[in-house]
């Protein structure tokens, strides 16, 4: 690990939460989940399906300098919270040769991992039913989201992933549709599209939860819209995270 100088470790300390990792699962076939804990954790405020903002890079290198930040820091959805211990759950779907799957692969049981506060408004909404849609970058917030649901209530959805081995034991993931792409893209998903279109759904409006790559994120949207009739302000909270080649989505 990188040793932070006295004045580097100030910095990180008004701008992050410092915690060190404890326990480190394969959760599926490309996601871990990292347990992180540490006294600075202790009456964190957190919502479930919120997010937080990792340094996955040391700050204070030539090259995160050079590169304006930009590789500095990566997103990713919070699993659970557990406040008693103080602990923190990440799963971190492991992909490409970024720095956020350089850092996640390169990660032991000890080390120590520095954050930004949770955020987001991709958070349980009252509703007389749920709808989940997402692909496996969705499917972490969408569980956190998915424990908070409160028994009785409905819940219906769409979850799209490569193969069976990525799939994600969601709470309640038996009310929900699953597909499997097998080798095609996930970005803008034909697929994905079709199965939220097979949905049968109750009337009127629920609350969709709809998250993952931006161009499907898009066409989901506008079909919920234009073809079901939701409206946009009420009945729906969309978060895209990721699409290919662009820079600056969560």
């Amino acid at each position: 690990m990188t040793t932070t100088a006295p004045r580097g470790r100030r910095i990180l300390d008004r701008l992050f939460i410092r915690s060190t990792v404890t326990d480190i699962e394969q959760v599926t076939a490309g996601m871990r989940r990292i347990r992180l804990v540490g006294p600075a954790l202790s009456g964190l405020a957190w919502t479930p399906g919120q997010q937080v903002r990792v340094l996955v890079s040391d700050m204070f290198s030539f090259e995160t300098v050079r590169h304006a930040f930009r590789d500095a820091l990566r997103t990713y959805s919070v699993w659970d919270r557990d406040a008693a211990s103080p602990s923190l759950d990440l799963c971190v779907l492991e992909h490409g040769d970024g720095p956020g799957a350089r850092w996640s692969r390169n990660l032991a049981v000890g080390d120590e991992v520095a954050f930004r506060q949770p955020e987001g408004n991709l958070v349980l909404h009252p509703a007389d039913y749920h709808v989940f849609i997402g692909e496996e970058t969705a499917s972490v917030a969408f569980g956190a989201i998915l424990r908070t649901v409160p028994s009785g209530v409905p819940v219906f959805g769409a979850v799209e992933v490569a193969a069976e081995a990525d799939r994600l034991a969601l709470p309640r993931g038996d009310d929900l549709t699953w597909s499997y792409r097998g080798s095609r893209p996930a970005d803008n998903s034909a697929s994905l599209l079709a199965a939220a279109r097979a949905l049968q759904l109750p009337d009127p409006p629920g609350f969709l939860y709809l998250a993952g790559e931006a161009k499907t994120c898009v066409a989901i949207r506008r079909h919920f819209i234009d073809e079901r009739g939701w409206p946009a302000k009420t009945a729906m909270a969309v978060k895209p995270f990721w699409t290919p080649g662009k820079r600056g989505l969560e």
